[in-house]
């Protein structure tokens, strides 16, 4: 066997075994979780679980508070979704297409919501809503969730925007559209893929949210994620297994419907700085 053939193979299992250590560090607990969430009885030492059972997704689901929770966590995402796409796609838009001074540290900036620990920022903000008496309130919960937001549907469609040439919509108005018809009909289809991407991570964001629910929005708006933790605290394992289901649910049907838009050169674009 010559050396080619031998570093090839070698390479070959090489990269097996980083498959195999991928599957495991990263599927492992979700799968773990799975099987956590039928089990009836799971006793160390046992593989699996002794006994399977669905008691624990019929007490999770006859809780009215988990229910009531659920519709609440999808409402406040769905409106910090749509608010998002008013207000951030014309911010992305004239960072693609005006050039004016400071313009790349005015779009730094809404990194900075991720750059330090949010505990603080969500403090600060509850100062301020408190004085103008927003706290406990449905638009304070959907302010502070859109602090969270703002990075992704702001870059992200930028970069979508910068990438449909300049020509095309040109050319568009030279065979005589006005501005709002190039957008609606060349840049906005153009650009549809990135936004996609953005309103996904959005939602899913917003979905996932809870210190600032927790500041803001205690007591009456109580999300999904804040009724796992109280469910973790207070339940056996097994019910936070089902509700761990429950909230990563959606997350995985939205990737999967979403797949063929979400791509390595969109979320690259997306987080680069031009």
């Amino acid at each position: 066997m010559n050396l080619n053939l031998r570093l090839s193979m070698h390479k070959a299992w090489f990269e097996w075994l980083l498959l195999l250590a991928f599957a495991f560090f990263f599927l492992g607990p979700l799968l773990n979780l799975l099987l956590l969430a039928f089990s009836g009885k799971w006793q160390f030492p046992a593989v699996l679980p002794q006994e399977w059972s669905f008691t624990w997704w019929k007490y999770v689901m006859t809780q009215g508070e988990v229910i009531s929770s659920i519709s609440l966590s999808f409402g406040i995402a769905a409106v910090v979704t749509l608010l998002s796409i008013v207000v951030c796609l014309p911010a992305a838009y004239a960072f693609a297409r005006i050039r004016f001074r400071l313009s790349q540290l005015f779009l730094f900036s809404f990194l900075l919501t991720h750059a330090f620990p949010k505990m603080g920022l969500y403090v600060s903000i509850a100062v301020l809503f408190y004085k103008l008496g927003l706290m406990n309130t449905f638009l304070g919960v959907v302010l502070i969730h859109m602090v969270n937001t703002l990075m992704y549907m702001t870059w992200i469609p930028a970069a979508a925007f910068k990438s449909v040439h300049q020509s095309q919509e040109e050319s568009a108005r030279d065979a005589g559209a006005g501005p709002f018809r190039v957008f609606w009909y060349i840049t906005l289809p153009m650009a549809l893929p990135g936004i996609v991407v953005a309103s996904i991570f959005t939602f899913l964001s917003s979905l996932d949210e809870a210190q600032g629910t927790f500041m803001v929005g205690i007591p009456d708006f109580r999300t999904m994620p804040l009724i796992m933790y109280t469910i973790v605290q207070s339940y056996p394992q097994t019910a936070g297994g089902v509700f761990s289901i429950i909230l990563t649910l959606p997350t995985i049907l939205l990737l999967l419907a979403a797949r063929r838009f979400i791509n390595a050169d969109v979320l690259s674009s997306g987080f680069a700085i031009k």
